[in-house]
């Protein structure tokens, strides 16, 4: 695809100064509320629609379906990320008020690391082909997984960020405000927080291995793939902070992201057989994911809304049956 030199500055301006100004929004410690959370995430889900609007008016219809739907397969498949950002930050114990200056330091990780792994994986599907049916079996065993429950294994004091932290440098055990490294009898010493950004940068490592094949199903343009993952990353540390305590709630989304997986997993299939064994089998346009991938969240978050967690209706029947067990032992009558 020719992209205009223009379009590369104009969207590497617009992360820097998106990034700028959220940096001065958050200069101050605080917690992110669930108002603050979600004017941030009309914002960036506004500018990455901005941008898509763009890049459908300079690269044309094909282009700019291609883009939505990498920006939507990544937003969608980011969800997972929120939970294990919840596990990182209960496991260091983080407070809430220095959680956003981490995803932050996070983002721009996130956003130096996909660049790279995207850049390498565009080069190698350009020039062997056969890679797609490899990059399909990982999407299918992360979507197998994910099904049977054991997605949620990630176990932050083992990362191997972590353990590389604690080799290069000592960690102190207590906070320093929002301070990554600080001194301590003349020598640097890191805090929790820089064990956690740590931890989250490996977290993200673990997920760009379904990432960045899933994107390279859509489309397998370096500006496409690029830009649409870092607008679904630049707006992630608002969609936390918007969903956090509801996580539990779509407990069908994991679900539906399994499905997406195996679904964009048969795309690559089916590209790899149309352009290595015959041309006569066809090929899923990228409408049709787009259709299907925005089908399949909205039945899972539906899904999720009308029908509550049973765990959480067994929770509530248990805090009722104890309510009442107390009330009758308060009138002198022994408790059941």
């Amino acid at each position: 695809m020719d992209v205009p030199v223009w379009l590369w500055v104009a969207f590497a301006v617009t992360v820097v100064v998106s990034l700028t100004v959220d940096l001065l929004a958050h200069r101050k410690a605080h917690v992110i509320g669930f108002k603050e959370a979600a004017w941030w995430s009309v914002l960036w889900v506004t500018l990455a629609l901005i941008f898509g609007g763009v890049v459908f008016y300079v690269l044309g219809v094909n282009a700019g379906t291609e883009y939505t739907t990498a920006w939507l397969l990544e937003k969608s498949l980011s969800v997972d990320n929120l939970f294990v950002f919840a596990l990182i930050f209960a496991y260091f114990k983080v407070p809430r008020e220095y959680q956003h200056r981490v995803l932050f330091f996070g983002v721009i990780g996130a956003l130096v690391f996909r660049a790279i792994f995207l850049t390498a994986g565009v080069a190698v599907v350009n020039r062997f082909t056969f890679v797609l049916f490899l990059f399909a079996a990982i999407l299918f065993y992360s979507a197998y997984k994910i099904i049977k429950g054991e997605d949620d294994s990630f176990d932050p004091s083992k990362s191997f960020a972590v353990r590389m932290l604690r080799k290069i440098m000592p960690v102190r055990d207590e906070y320093a405000g929002t301070h990554f490294v600080i001194k301590e009898e003349g020598k640097r010493v890191a805090t929790p927080l820089l064990a956690v950004v740590a931890a989250i940068e490996a977290a993200d490592l673990l997920f760009a291995v379904d990432s960045v094949p899933a994107v390279l199903a859509v489309s397998d343009d370096a500006f496409i793939v690029y830009t649409s993952n870092a607008f679904a990353i630049l707006g992630l540390r608002a969609l936390y902070f918007l969903l956090a305590g509801l996580l539990d709630r779509f407990h069908y989304l994991s679900n539906g992201l399994a499905i997406i997986l195996a679904f964009i997993a048969v795309k690559l299939m089916l590209q790899a057989s149309h352009k290595m064994i015959s041309t006569s089998i066809p090929e899923i346009p990228s409408p049709v994911s787009l259709a299907v991938i925005v089908v399949i969240l909205t039945v899972s978050i539906v899904l999720s809304i009308r029908r509550p967690p049973p765990e959480k209706d067994a929770e509530e029947t248990g805090q009722s049956d104890a309510g009442e067990n107390a009330g009758k032992a308060s009138d002198g009558k022994p408790a059941e």
